[in-house]
């Protein structure tokens, strides 16, 4: 959510960066319902102020016993209430339309944010490693999964539907160790560990920007107000909400969380394998800090520094990509994918995401700090996916495969795996 006051003093940018983002919106549109809203909340405080000079006459009449002009001045004001109520159902309807345009208002985007319609659009800023060359046919994450009695897709799809799966044995194991490896990184750079509620109220999923235009995507417990958080950004978030924090020095958060996407709309997409499911594991980084761009970025450079600390932990090739402004969310106002080697596509693959959000977050979820005079001020929020399982399996599997089947267990997980440096069919 943007501040209405800025918005009317950048209407073109914020339209522009509308039709960029693929969000339907008329900026003007909403300008006009807050015209239309500040003049009658105006006329009500008229009414008002003349329906409290009214009961001062009202009560001068009564000391000097005046019975007409008493009756008078009652039937005057009962024409003011019925007036003011008449004027308070218009605006409530104007507020409520005023209030639902404003939540599709999106984030501006940085300077440096490339400008496309899709993914296809987004731009390579660096490449780590290069993708694995292999002297025979690799096998895909699936059969290797199979061969080693790891993944069990069938009795996953008979068991939950479409886009569910089994990990077993050593895919189970695999699945946590890369979870375990994720928080004993983040622990030692300073986060905090918290374990976050799964099921949460709709207006967190407002206030953390999810809603509306994600609701679709989002499971609902039924006959409830509850839903199924997609990562555990939304309660890492709304810990704070209605607060005024500290951040003298960064808020970091980390959580590990199941987490729960529809996947509507990616029919005939990724069908194969665990690449897009409906139930994931993530290690999730949240920051909050000071409202400056500054810091920001800082922090920014920061967690997406540790995913490629955990990918190079991993020993896998990937490359970071610069999120066009048609592939970002309405939230976000920087944001940078990086996305991992995984031969059976012959492609990278998205395994990790860093969104700056600047105040957007903020503001909904009421989370302030008071700077160096004092000033009450919306903080800046930042969230990366450390990492997120089981899709990290696919390069984990891929890319350390040996010829005979064999699977390499990279160093950094040996110890999470009972020390075994080797999967054996």
């Amino acid at each position: 959510m943007l501040d209405i006051k800025w918005i009317r003093q950048n209407q073109e940018l914020i339209q522009t960066t509308a039709n960029q983002k693929g969000i339907t919106i008329s900026i003007s549109e909403l300008v006009e319902w807050d015209d239309k809203r500040r003049a009658l909340l105006q006329e009500i405080e008229q009414l008002r102020q003349e329906r409290n000079q009214t009961i001062e006459e009202i009560n001068h009449f009564i000391r000097s016993d005046d019975l007409y002009h008493i009756e008078h001045k009652k039937f005057y004001m009962k024409e003011i209430n019925k007036r003011i109520s008449t004027f308070e159902n218009e605006h409530k309807e104007v507020h409520q339309r005023y209030t639902n345009l404003l939540l599709y208002v999106p984030n501006i985007v940085s300077p440096d944010t490339p400008i496309g319609l899709s993914d296809q659009d987004n731009v390579e800023v660096k490449r780590i490693g290069e993708p694995t060359s292999f002297t025979y046919e690799p096998k895909d994450h699936v059969t290797l999964g199979e061969l080693h009695r790891m993944i069990d897709i069938p009795r996953g799809v008979k068991t939950a539907g479409s886009r569910n799966y089994y990990l077993t044995g050593a895919g189970a194991a695999l699945h946590r160790a890369v979870q375990q490896l994720a928080v004993d990184l983040l622990t030692t750079k300073g986060f905090t560990l918290l374990e976050v509620p799964l099921m949460v109220r709709q207006e967190t999923l407002y206030n953390t920007g999810f809603f509306p235009l994600g609701e679709e995507q989002t499971f609902r417990i039924a006959d409830e107000n509850k839903w199924l958080v997609g990562t555990s950004e939304v309660p890492l978030i709304s810990y704070y909400d209605n607060e005024i924090v500290d951040v003298t020095e960064p808020i970091r958060l980390a959580a590990v969380s199941t987490c729960f996407r529809n996947e509507i709309g990616s029919a005939g997409r990724d069908v194969h394998g665990l690449y897009r499911v409906h139930q994931f594991s993530k290690v999730e980084q949240v920051i909050i800090c000071e409202a400056s761009l500054e810091t920001s970025e800082q922090v920014f450079q920061e967690i997406t520094a540790n995913a490629e600390e955990l990918l190079q932990l991993l020993e896998l090739p990937y490359r970071v990509m610069a999120v066009c402004t048609g592939d970002m969310s309405q939230k976000t106002y920087k944001q940078l994918d990086i996305e991992t080697w995984m031969p059976s596509r012959n492609a990278y693959g998205e395994t990790h995401s860093s969104s700056n959000l600047l105040d957007f977050q903020a503001r909904r979820s009421n989370i302030r700090y008071r700077d160096a005079e004092g000033k009450t001020r919306f903080c800046y929020t930042l969230n990366n996916t450390a990492v997120a399982s089981p899709r990290i399996l696919i390069p984990l599997l891929e890319n350390h495969q040996e010829e005979d089947g064999t699977i390499r267990i990279p160093q950094a997980l040996r110890k999470y795996m009972n020390g075994i440096d080797r999967l054996y069919i």
